[in-house]
């Protein structure tokens, strides 16, 4: 069953769940609102991949709005979005953990050779492919700032980071 197929099944169980669905409800519509939206631009349907791709964009609309939330002290607010997204995240891959980003980023590392800051970009090109859908974008560029900064901090004999 594909992506799309699923959020219409959930869709109709929602539906049938009334009251206990709405939220359910609401987020999966707007979901399909969203994909129908990239399809319409696209001039076809949207993969598996790419309907990933749209799931990802509004898990982190979301986050970004939590944060937005809690400084304007609307805990009630922050609570529905938190649920919004755990239904988001129902129809995306099995996150990665944050060891396993480091491990991936430092064998990465490895094999690129990284040597300076610059070689950022060469990082990151071969990580975001391993991670897309599976980790957080930000979250995969702070790791990858880290450990490269540790990497050329142990060069110069100062290592000193979390990771």
């Amino acid at each position: 069953m594909s992506l799309k197929e699923r959020l219409t099944e959930d869709m109709k169980d929602a539906m049938k769940a009334k009251e206990a669905g709405k939220l359910k409800l609401s987020v999966i519509r707007m979901v399909k609102a969203a994909v129908k939206n990239q399809e319409i631009d696209k001039g076809r349907e949207l993969n598996d991949e790419e309907v990933i791709q749209v799931l990802t964009r509004e898990v982190k609309l979301r986050r970004d709005s939590v944060l937005e939330y809690e400084k304007a002290n609307r805990p009630e607010t922050v609570e529905t979005i938190n649920k919004e997204i755990a239904i988001l995240m129902e129809y995306l891959p099995q996150q990665m953990t944050e060891e396993e980003v480091i491990t991936l980023v430092r064998k990465t590392i490895e094999e690129v050779g990284a040597q300076s800051p610059k070689d950022m970009g060469k990082i990151m090109g071969k990580v975001v492919p391993l991670t897309k859908g599976k980790a957080d974008g930000k979250f995969v560029n702070e790791v990858v700032r880290k450990i490269l900064m540790q990497v050329l901090d142990s060069e110069d004999g100062s290592a000193t980071s979390e990771f």
